[in-house]
């Protein structure tokens, strides 16, 4: 059998080895929405190391500061006073919710940053969205 993808193969290796000793701290999430694109796109699975401190330029997995039930995938832009101030990449999606509407999400509510994306296969890769400025540009 042959692979057909020996890069992505390496890199996922890579990925796999490097996070293996963050015990236990690993999590994943899916994209659903489209108020990350084009970095991230609904359907892309990624890896998130739970209760690692953000920085402005980071990709975070939150809880939704008015429904706690529900988790956002956001870029952070910076710190206030209040919390962290979450943005979308795509200001334009259907739909869009960040902290221009809801304000800064307090340190609490930010469960950690995203590493990598794993799935689908064409697209894995870590942090592709690094040095990707907070307004998407």
């Amino acid at each position: 059998m042959r692979m057909r993808h020996p890069v992505a193969w390496t890199l996922g290796g890579a990925v796999l080895l490097a996070l293996a000793g963050t015990r236990g701290r690993l999590r994943t999430v899916a994209v659903t929405g489209d108020s990350m694109l084009p970095g991230l796109a609904p359907g892309d699975w990624l890896v998130v190391l739970a209760g690692a401190r953000p920085r402005p330029g980071d990709v975070v997995v939150a809880r939704h500061p008015e429904r706690a039930d529900v988790l956002i995938v956001k870029r952070v832009a910076h710190r206030s006073g209040d919390g962290w101030w979450l943005e979308s990449d795509n200001q334009r999606a259907r739909g869009r919710r960040d902290s221009w509407d809801f304000g800064a999400v307090p340190e609490c509510r930010v469960l950690g940053r995203v590493v990598a994306r794993y799935w689908p296969w064409r697209r894995v890769s870590v942090r592709p969205w690094a040095g990707r400025a907070a307004d998407g540009r």
